[in-house]
């Protein structure tokens, strides 16, 4: 190797050459790859299903690659485990939050590594002392390092995930999509942290589909499409249009499509609804959505749009006040009532509370309608494949076959499919909270002329989002929740991302 050649090979803390990987039916990988210097943000972008995160789960050792070269630290790895490669120094944050939700933040933080007492006992004292410690490090003391971890918001477990991502003293820090759950104010913490490794000399590589981010947070910016890398550049040389044309190979002109449903009357009203329980309970909650109307949630992390929806659906306990469907009370008593009388509820968390990742596309598609399926003798197989066959028809469901591993499809593909598993059930009320979170441009769009068809049916449609840009460009009307009471309605010729977040702060 020549002097130049070992001096540019120098440059790279990690370099990831022609990787390749195939599942059943789909080749995820097709000679992919990447290249990271040390003290750098290397973005990685690309539609849902590029191959981000099967190329990051190859490094991560939770993948084995087919083919190619993973080269760290000058030298050739294959981890068989992420255990192997967080010793050896390379961590990774992911999308989909992976924890104990019965156990302590601290026993989360240090599960398989606790310090111990003569090799016997766990040393309590010592990690609650090095919980703080990495905590205070990070700006995140507020967390108590003892408080059970199923009682924390999604935004602080995502913390949680990045404190434990530290604690490794990693030399490279994968982050995938880690803005979706946080606030603005969590989003600047993280920023400092990330800017603090940098300079520590680690290599971040930076998952998200949030441009603006990618466009502040990077030096560079690798894009994959369809398993392949496309490019590499330094991020000062892109564009936001740049960046889109190269993920989806096409000029995206418009981000939204057109508005085409026109709302009628009244059909849900919501009148003083307050929920049972905790710091979480929403308070007095009163508005009306029309059929065939898409009515936005906006308001902070943490201000009580999920418990609202929640509530309506019934699987959070009603205090008080009423929910009333065409002029008549709905006892939404909990989700097998709420599903019969015609509501249905898309959760903010995909993997926790949305698929099943061991069933395939079929059983996926039909569990919430498994009534409709009943035969003489068990279920009927046939309607089942009939209904799964319009699913995947009618929602553009990217998937090899029907009996494909929901978990083994992209993010935006996984949500399509339980839109149509709710669609199945016919409902007149969809409730989505966050249903583009973690989604890309394209899949996005698809998504958006999904939920604007099924106002088109007439379908009375609540939608939450963090993204005030996605309520301005899709909803009719956006209600506004503060401190888990209802602050307020904008029309969507008046709303503003001002006015929304003056009303966002109005019972702050």
């Amino acid at each position: 190797m020549s002097e130049k050649e070992t001096k540019t090979e120098n440059e790279y803390l990690l370099q990831m050459i022609d990787i390749c990987k195939s599942f059943p039916g789909v080749k995820a990988l097709d000679h992919a790859q990447l290249k990271v210097r040390p003290g750098s943000v290397h973005s990685l972008m690309g539609e849902n299903g590029a191959g981000k995160s099967t190329l990051m789960k190859c490094l991560f050792g939770l993948y084995n690659r087919d083919s190619g070269d993973v080269i760290f630290n000058g030298r050739s790895v294959t981890y068989h485990s992420t255990k192997e490669a967080l010793e050896d120094g390379i961590a990774m944050v992911q999308q989909e939050l992976n924890q104990a939700m019965k156990m302590s933040v601290m026993d989360n933080l240090w599960l398989g590594r606790y310090p111990m007492i003569g090799g016997f006992a766990i040393d309590s004292s010592k990690m609650y002392a090095d919980t703080i410690n990495v905590f205070r490090s990070l700006g995140i003391d507020y967390i108590d390092p003892k408080q059970i971890i199923s009682t924390l918001s999604v935004a602080d477990r995502q913390m949680i995930e990045i404190a434990k991502a530290v604690s490794y003293n990693a030399k490279i820090v994968v982050f995938d999509e880690p803005t979706s759950s946080l606030s603005d104010e969590e989003i600047e913490r993280l920023f400092k942290i990330i800017n603090g490794l940098k300079a520590k000399g680690c290599g971040i590589i930076y998952i998200s589909h949030k441009m603006d981010e990618i466009l502040r947070i990077s030096d560079e910016v690798t894009i994959m499409r369809d398993g392949k890398w496309v490019s590499t550049d330094k991020a000062s040389d892109l564009t936001m249009d740049a960046i889109i044309t190269k993920m989806v190979g096409r000029a995206l002109t418009n981000r939204f499509p057109p508005k085409t449903n026109k709302p009628g009357e009244v059909s849900l009203e919501i009148k003083h609804l307050t929920s049972k329980y905790g710091n979480n309970a929403i308070h007095d909650v009163s508005f009306s959505v029309r059929k065939g109307e898409i009515f936005g949630l906006a308001g902070l992390v943490g201000s009580g749009r999920s418990e609202l929806l929640e509530t309506i659906f019934g699987v959070r306990t009603k205090a008080d006040g009423h929910v009333f469907l065409d002029g008549i009370l709905m006892h939404n008593d909990n989700s097998m009532k709420a599903i019969k009388n015609g509501f249905a509820l898309l959760t903010e968390e995909r993997r926790i509370t949305g698929i099943f990742g061991s069933m395939d596309i079929k059983e996926n598609a039909t569990i919430a309608s498994l009534d409709n399926y009943k035969g003489l003798i068990g279920l009927d197989d046939t309607a089942m494949v009939h209904d799964t066959n319009w699913v995947i028809d009618s929602m553009h469901v990217k998937t090899p076959s029907q009996k494909t591993k929901i978990r083994s499809l992209s993010g935006g593909n996984q949500q399509k499919v339980i839109l149509g598993r709710w669609m199945l059930t016919k409902p007149e009320v969809l409730l989505l909270d966050e249903p583009t979170r973690g989604i890309d441009v394209g899949a996005k769009y698809e998504i958006y002329q999904l939920i604007i068809d099924m106002a088109n049916q007439g379908k009375t449609i609540i939608m939450c989002s963090s993204e005030m840009p996605e309520l301005l460009g899709i909803c009719d009307r956006i209600g506004v929740m503060s401190g888990h009471r209802f602050a307020g309605v904008v029309n969507r010729e008046e709303a503003t991302q001002e006015k929304l977040m003056s009303l966002s702060l109005k019972y702050m």
